[in-house]
Formats: structure tokens, sequence, C-alpha cells
């Protein structure tokens, strides 16, 4: 795997010796551009070393008098070096790119100082780190840092983030940036090879620190920083989803960009991306801004259809995240500390815990948002929240993309070749689903569940809906023992994008599972996208 693309990120305190250890400061005068690389983009994909992100770091501070430790800190507050391609989620703010998460004006002015082009600064690794250590050099002249300390850089570094709302710029640098290099951290590839790391350090950074904090009113931990954006709720209304969002950026750029009132847009909560904080901005019996779409419920499996046309943001709670509809994952932290948000609004709000009542912004704005993306973890996710409020076990649900799943419970494992993981018809649960082509070969998608002991239960299952869909689609249910309890066959061209009954049964303690055969009535489609267990 690509070791710029999907790095897995791991705090390093425990792991790296905690002996201060400073970056190299470079002395070299700016270069103006990168030296032009005559290779083809396979060709570098196929040469490259897992530390090639390390010494792309390395030579770009060292091209532009800027520290390294510095821009890998910037790095890993964005992106978790990740490669992200962003996407717009509050209007006014536009989509961020890469490693560096630069976007807008600052995107531009970087590649025109580093001497490359603005679509290798949106699409390869070296070129966005120069064109970020060129605007950091930029920012560090104008502003007359004393670049040979590293804990000067800070006001540089506040500029670079792009916040004009003084309190977040503290919070960023003090509590992103430069926490990143008090502690260290170190990225690994999925083989386990180092990709890029920072040593922990005694750094400081010259530059405000944040003010005391006020708590909120409706959950204790998270901390009130009101907005001007939000009006009273329709009367009457009652709260009845939870809607996840990602900010397509940092948590402090995020909630500074909320409580401005030139942006129009607000959310009630925002979760950083350790989890080891939370803003409040707008009061739960307010009505936030944060869904730019009325209410369709045949995007929600036909659920709360009394509600059609209305504004979404009249009846919902709205939870953005630290972070990117497009990165390879979430980390634990935040998933953890966002359930158990969620876990109150619901109970304060008496809102149902399921996949219909906390929904994703894409689910509900398809036209022009994706997020939280494809890899938010929704089915164990949804299990958090039911468990942080005592209802787990009510179900178990396994979806299509393995990420999504809590594989202590369920999983999906998919047979032969001819499945292809698709989302082009919507209704799908989650991030997708696959398809395949009946044929008489069975080659099924096997959904399987564990239950600690035998247990009566109803089996649902989720589908998209199309004219090309199989009308006999083969469910076949069998419990741990691995005797069939009943093949249910389904018209997939009806009833898509929404829980389907396919019967009670008793099954045994153990794995039991329910698989979608592709042996039926040819030239069709069969789709399988989620299970539910309840």
């Amino acid at each position: 795997m690509h070791p710029f693309r999907k790095p897995l990120v791991a705090a390093a305190a425990a792991a790296l010796s905690l002996a201060a250890c400073g970056p190299q400061e470079p002395t070299s005068t700016p270069a103006p551009a990168a030296v032009e690389d005559s290779r083809t983009p396979a060709q570098r994909e196929a040469e490259r070393t897992p530390y090639e992100l390390d010494a792309a770091f390395a030579k770009a501070g060292a091209d532009f008098n800027v520290p390294a430790n510095l821009l890998k800190a910037i790095s890993y507050a964005e992106t978790r070096f990740e490669m992200v391609q962003g996407a717009e989620e509050f209007e006014g703010m536009p989509a961020a790119y890469g490693l560096m998460a630069l976007r807008g004006e600052r995107l531009s002015e970087g590649a025109r100082l580093a001497g490359v082009s603005e679509e290798a600064v949106r699409t390869q690794p070296e070129a966005n780190i120069r064109a970020a250590a060129a605007l950091l050099s930029a920012y560090a002249t104008e502003l007359n840092v004393n670049r040979a300390e590293l804990g000067a850089w800070a006001p540089a570094a506040a500029k670079f983030s792009g916040i004009d709302n003084t309190e977040a710029q503290a919070e960023y640098v003090h509590n992103a940036v430069y926490e990143v290099m008090r502690k260290g951290v170190v990225a690994q590839t999925p083989a386990g090879d180092l990709a890029v790391s920072i040593m922990p350090s005694q750094v400081e950074a010259k530059f405000a620190s944040p003010s005391k904090r006020s708590l909120s009113a409706d959950y204790a931990p998270a901390i009130w920083r009101p907005s001007p954006n939000y009006n009273s709720r329709p009367a009457g209304t009652d709260v009845s989803m939870v809607v996840i969002h990602t900010c397509e950026g940092s948590y402090s750029s995020c909630w500074s960009w909320l409580v401005n009132s030139a942006s129009g847009v607000s959310a009630h909560y925002v979760v950083n991306e350790s989890g080891s904080e939370i803003s409040q901005l707008v009061l739960e019996a307010n009505r936030g801004w944060h869904v730019g779409a009325s209410y369709d419920c045949n995007l929600n499996g036909g659920v709360m259809c009394g509600l059609q046309g209305t504004s979404v943001n009249n009846f919902s709670v709205g939870i953005e995240h630290g972070g990117f509809a497009s990165q390879s994952s979430f980390p634990a932290g935040q998933i953890d500390a966002s359930a158990k948000l969620t876990c109150d609004i619901t109970k304060g709000q008496t809102i149902v815990r399921d996949s219909y009542h906390i929904v994703a912004h894409g689910r509900l704005q398809p036209a022009t948002r994706t997020d939280p993306g494809p890899n938010w973890p929704w089915s164990s996710y949804i299990s958090k929240v039911q468990g942080y409020c005592g209802t787990t076990g009510t179900s178990i649900i396994i979806d299509s993309n393995q990420a999504n799943n809590d594989t202590s419970k369920g999983y999906v494992e998919v047979t032969g070749t001819s499945w292809v993981s698709s989302s082009n018809v919507g209704g799908y649960y989650g991030s997708g689903y696959y398809a395949a082509s009946t044929a008489a070969v069975s080659e099924p998608v096997t959904f399987y569940f564990y239950l600690p002991a035998a247990a009566t239960k109803t089996v649902d299952a989720w589908w998209t809906s199309a004219t090309d869909r199989s009308t006999t689609a083969p469910f076949i249910v069998y419990n741990a023992a691995g005797t069939k309890l009943a093949t249910v066959n389904v018209n997939q061209q009806i009833n898509g994008g929404r829980w389907n009954t396919l019967g009670t049964y008793s099954f045994s303690a153990g794995w039991n599972k329910v698989q979608l055969s592709r042996w039926t009535t040819a030239g069709y489609q069969v789709i399988a996208d989620a299970i539910q267990v309840r």
C-alpha cells in the first residue's frame, strides 16, 4: 500500500524515548522549486520506500529553511499524515488537499512560492509538503521569526492555519501543533514500516495561551463556545435525529468558523480528532444551521415521512468531527467520545438509537455532501452508542463494508471474484454495497453474527432497488451448527433503502450466518448491503 496515503498512526509517547530530541535546524537558503522528476507516476509508485515521507519533510524543511518537525506536526494536526482529497463542508471555506490540508488562496500561493503546479500540490505528497514549507518560510520572513528557535515559529503556524479567531489560534498552536511536538508521534505503513516520526521534545510555543473556558449546560464534558448562527425550532417540534458530519478540516478551524457570524452556519457540537475535547456551539433546544436540505424520507428508509419536505435542521442535532470524509479511518478516541456524546443527546431528547435516527450528513444531502465518508464505522459506532446508553444487544448490524463492523459481534465474507463494491444506486446502508450477476453458482456474500447464548432473533436485510435487480434474490439462514433454517427469496426491485424482515428464527450460541447467494434466475443483479439481527 502507498505509504503516503493510508499510514497507521499511533501516539509515540509510550513507544519512543522521552529524551528531548529537537530538530536539526536547516541553514540553507530557500530553493525556488523542486527538481524535475522524469519518472512516470507508476515508476515513482513502484520505487517508493516507506522512508520517503520522512525524507520529503526533511528535504522541504532544509530547502526552505523551515524546521522539519514543525512541518510534520502541522501535517499530523491537520490530516494525521493522510493525503486527503477534501470536499466543501461549509460554504465560503474551500476544500483542503494533501498532507498539509492546503486550501484556496494558501494552496495557490504555496504552489507559486514552491515553483510547482496547483494540481501537483493537490495530488502529489512531495509537492504538497514543499508548498506548505514555502508558505511557512514566507510567513516567517513577514513575521520576523527567529528561525533557529522552534518555539518562535508559533505565529507562523497560527497564520498558516487560516484561523482568524484568536482563541482558536491559541488552541491550534498550543493544543494541536506544539502538543504533537511535545508528545511525539510515529506513523507506520500497514506492513509496519516506519513512514514518519517526531521524537518528543520540551518545546514551548511563544504564543498567547488559550483563555479560561466555560462548560456546556447540555453536556458537562463539553466547552461552551456560543455561536450566533442559530434560531428557535418551530413550536411543537420534537428533536428526533442526530446528524454526523466531518469538518473537512481541523477541530480548531472548524469551531472557529462556526462561531463566526459571517459563516452563516453552525453545529451543536464539534468533537476534536483525539476525542479529548468537545465544543458546544448551539444549545440542543435551539435550531442549528448544519444541513442545507429539506428532509426526504425516501433517502432514509421511509422513516419519519411525516417530516417530509421540512428542514432537517428543525428536528435534528448536528455533530461535527475534526477530520475529512476522504480519510481512511477515524481515531478510536474520537469515535468513543462522539458515541458518548450521542448517547447523552439521545437520552436527553428521547431519540431512537438506530441507523435511521443517527444519520450521515451525506445521506440527507447527497447532491452536495458525502460526509462523514465511506470509512465512518457505522455499525460499531451505533453499537457503542447503545452500549453507553445501556441498550447493548438490542440489535447487531453487519455491513458489507468490513470497516463499519464491530468484528467481535459480526463480520462479512465475500466468496469468489464476481462481487463488485459499488455505491452507484442511492439508499444504501453505511457506505455502499456488493453487487453481482445472478448465475448457476452460489458464491455467496456471508454475514456472520455472534450470539453468546441460544436466542430467538428477527433478521432484516437492507438493499438498494433498481429495475435490474433480482425478484428472487435468495437469502439463506443458518444457525451456528450449520443447520439451514430457511431460504427466503426477496424482490430487490422494490423496498430499497430500508430494512426488510426476512423472518424470525431460533439461533444457537456461537457464529450464526445469513448468506446471499447468486444462484437464482439469470439476467439480474443481487445486492448484498447489510443485515440486522434483533
